[in-house]
């Protein structure tokens, strides 16, 4: 009986995805099977060991296709979509990982990271790991939310205006200041002067100053004035740190090298762009 159960699960993946599908909630299966949800539960938990089905979320279900089978799941864009819709949370895939779809590629992004309105725990979904980062107000930036088109379906991305904000406004999900200069040199050419500055209303001045900073400092100077002259309409910043780590430790933070004062930064140490 059991065998029977998982081979109808079985039967009933394979025509999902000869349909071009991949997702599926556990409600949706045992009434497409006509079976309970211990009978469901007894056939999925065997298809994952095989490797053939993951469970992201309580109740949600991605099919494995064979080509992936090795990973243990298809690439988190395939149904992150659905993931989030199932979540009932608006979201867009950010930082890093938007960097690479927009072609800032100098590295590897070994995490899917995702902004979304509610803290979530990460997800290990075969080789993949789906981080997310909380971000409350996702209304006041939706002008930097983009659709991109995946091999299954749509995604929601942030535009490399928002992406650059996003780097300086998690600075721990960025890899550091060297790493997000690094970035920055190939995203800057792709930002959008105009929705940076619209953009940057929503930001913590902080994380524009060092933006700002950061863009000029790498030849992107033509990017970012709409941003100074929106900064400077919100009054006199206060003095921001390039990079805050360095000042954690009082006995080892190092002398400033530089006060710029268009954007009132200190820098302590000259990033360091990767080649």
């Amino acid at each position: 009986m059991v065998h029977d159960q998982r081979s109808a699960l079985s039967t009933y993946i394979s025509g999902l995805l000869s349909a071009g599908q991949l997702v599926f909630t556990s409600e949706q299966a045992e009434q497409a099977l006509g079976v309970g949800r211990g009978a469901f539960l007894d056939a999925a938990e065997r298809l994952q060991r095989r490797n053939a089905l993951i469970k992201p979320r309580q109740g949600f279900y991605v099919a494995v296709p064979p080509q992936f089978a090795s990973w243990g799941a298809p690439p988190p864009s395939w149904y992150i979509d659905e993931l989030m819709r199932h979540e009932q949370q608006s979201y867009y895939v950010g930082l890093l990982k938007a960097a690479e779809l927009h072609g800032a590629t100098h590295q590897a992004v070994m995490e899917f990271q995702v902004v979304a309105p509610k803290r979530m725990p990460k997800i290990r979904a075969g080789r993949n790991l789906i981080v997310f980062y909380y971000r409350k107000d996702i209304p006041t930036v939706e002008a930097g939310i983009e659709d991109r088109k995946t091999d299954t379906g749509r995604m929601k991305i942030s535009s490399p205006a928002l992406t650059a904000l996003d780097l300086l406004r998690y600075p721990q999900a960025a890899g550091g200041i060297d790493n997000v200069a690094t970035v920055l040199t190939d995203l800057g050419e792709k930002i959008d002067p105009s929705q940076l500055a619209a953009l940057s209303d929503a930001a913590e001045r902080p994380v524009v100053q060092r933006l700002g900073h950061l863009l000029e400092r790498l030849g992107h100077a033509d990017r970012i004035e709409p941003m100074h002259e929106a900064l400077t309409a919100r009054g006199a910043a206060p003095w921001t740190e390039l990079d805050r780590r360095e000042t954690r430790d009082p006995d080892f933070t190092p002398a400033p090298q530089e006060h710029d004062d268009r954007w009132r930064v200190v820098v302590r140490r000259t990033p360091e762009v990767d080649e």
